[in-house]
């Protein structure tokens, strides 16, 4: 499926949930892929990108940005805290704020340096012991205690079981992102992206849709 078959869709749910034009960004997951094909994205003016690793995003990301200066870069995989001052330089957002220990190390980071990209606090809606990310229980209590570190959070993040009816995660996640005054709900992949449209994505992450498979 093409780039900008994938926008259409997007552009054709939004119409369908009664919602803005423009309101759901697509981030081109560009984990795991040749050079080749994200600078072929990049030629089709795509400017917002996904990453997995610090340390795939460090090897590639600064070249392709020194070409293309608007290419936005965000994280989405686990951050470990002793990357947490390279993401800093790196990524524009991080979508994977996940416990305590992250949020600490992000605000005393952010004290020194100055800045600190948006953040999204990543909810584990369907309670999953392999996943990470902040029970639904206790997501409310960690926005606060996140805002009272004065962390510039944005928004919230899931990835819903593999085995269950994603749009139930979607709604629930919506639900969390609605009482704490969140905007930003990043939610949705290459399989049901227009479900998470329907259901209020401000983001939506779609990789092999528009790249095909990754390199092993």
């Amino acid at each position: 499926m093409s780039l900008s078959e994938i926008q259409s869709h997007i552009a054709k749910a939004e119409v369908a949930a009664g919602r803005p034009a423009g309101a759901t960004q697509l981030i081109a997951v560009s984990k795991r892929q040749p050079d080749d094909r994200v600078l072929e994205v990049l030629e089709q003016g795509q400017q917002l990108f996904g990453e997995n690793q610090v340390q795939e995003a460090a090897g590639k990301w600064p070249a392709f940005r020194a070409r293309y200066p608007e290419a936005k870069v965000h994280l989405l995989g686990p951050l470990q805290t002793n990357k947490a001052r390279q993401a800093m330089g790196l990524f524009d957002a991080i979508h994977s704020l996940d416990r305590p220990k992250l949020a600490n190390t992000l605000a005393r980071l952010a004290q020194e340096e100055g800045h600190c990209p948006d953040l999204f606090v990543q909810v584990n809606t369907g309670e999953e012991e392999q996943k990470s990310g902040i029970l639904p229980a206790d997501a409310d209590a960690f926005v606060a205690e996140c805002r009272a570190l004065d962390l510039p959070i944005v928004g919230l993040m899931c990835i819903p079981p593999v085995d269950e009816e994603p749009s139930l995660h979607f709604a629930l996640l919506a639900k969390i992102a609605a009482r704490n005054g969140l905007e930003g709900i990043s939610m949705g992949m290459s399989g049901d992206y227009e479900r998470a449209v329907a259901l209020g994505a401000t983001h939506v992450r779609v990789g092999s849709a528009i790249f095909g498979a990754r390199a092993s």
